[in-house]
């Protein structure tokens, strides 16, 4: 388990009170969110000499990256509560959860305007092949302007698969800015979601993948969408298409993808989200080396300073986690 930060004036070893309900760290934050914590739960840092005592002690527990897996949740008897930094919860065993009682509670919302950013990042640098300009300057190569192509994504039509906060930044962000046609797939949500936002509402992936420029995936990853993406649905898209995952990693079949790149089914791809993480060149040089895709090590998930100390406490400033209990 990595040290717990000290680089703001947080306690790091206080002991532990029992005034306040007690909440274990199971991964590091920032000092200002941990301070926040500190000033509403006995915190045990990652540091601290009982930490390893979490899983016969703890009542609550607050991770930002950590697993936590049907053998650590058995081996929890007391446990009651998991905050989680972000909207994914995939890293924790939901069943086992449930079977106990034990509650979850994400951020989403928090990070939604962070992430739309990132598929506008991603969505642009694939368009205009900033990865691959960039790596052949790098290389000393000397990339003249007659050499270079792409597309301008300005008017086109931005599939969204999933409706949800992140999905309605992503639509406002591209229709308002880039003057895009937006149409959206989530067999979830009602038909009159989205009321504000201009838009077609498809009625199948198939629709999506067919029609749009740009598709962006906004959904969790569970058995019913792992591999959503390969290649039967890459020859679905338009060639000039371009694929971006800020979701997660499984979603889209990698190796299908870097199939369908080197096949030219696609114009190419943006991906913050990987199977593995974070992606290394040993896992991802194929991928890389099609010079179609902009690859990221999931920087979209409220890494700015603007946002890293909120969503990292929202968890656990919830007086929900234990009133009643």
């Amino acid at each position: 388990m990595a040290p717990a930060r000290t680089d703001s004036p947080v306690d790091n070893e206080s002991t532990v009170k029992s005034t306040k309900p007690t909440v274990y760290l199971l991964d590091t934050f920032h000092p200002t969110a941990v301070k926040h914590a500190q000033s509403l739960f006995n915190v045990i840092l990652p540091s601290h000499p009982q930490h390893s005592e979490w899983r016969e002690k703890a009542e609550y527990l607050l991770i930002r990256g950590s697993y936590l897996t049907a053998e650590d949740v058995a081996a929890s008897p007391n446990l009651k509560a998991i905050g989680k930094q972000g909207v994914g919860i995939d890293k924790i065993d939901q069943a086992a959860c449930r079977e106990r009682g034990i509650k979850i509670f994400n951020t989403p919302g928090v990070n939604a305007q962070a992430v739309a950013e990132t598929v506008l990042t991603l969505a642009m640098s694939v368009a205009r092949q900033v990865g691959r300009i960039t790596a052949l300057q790098t290389a000393g190569e000397v990339v003249p302007k007659e050499k270079c192509s792409g597309l301008i994504i300005s008017n086109k039509k931005i599939g969204i698969v999933g409706m949800g906060n992140i999905g309605q930044k992503v639509a406002k962000i591209f229709s308002g800015g880039l003057g895009a046609e937006i149409i959206a797939y989530d067999p979830l949500l009602p038909m009159d979601a989205w009321a504000d936002i201009p838009h077609t509402r498809a009625s199948t992936l198939e629709e999506v993948l067919q029609t749009s420029d740009i598709i962006t995936l906004h959904i969790p990853l569970i058995p019913q969408t792992r591999n959503l993406i390969g290649y039967p649905q890459m020859q679905m898209m338009k060639r000039n298409a371009i694929l971006i995952n800020t979701a997660r990693g499984g979603i889209v079949n990698e190796a299908d993808l870097e199939q369908a790149l080197k096949d030219e089914l696609i114009f190419g791809a943006g991906l913050d989200c990987h199977e593995q993480e974070p992606p290394t060149k040993e896992r991802y040089e194929g991928l890389w080396s099609t010079g179609r895709v902009v690859s990221t090590p999931h920087i979209d998930r409220g890494r700015s300073r603007e946002l890293r100390n909120h969503i990292v406490v929202r968890p656990a400033a919830s007086q929900e986690w234990f009133v009643g209990w």
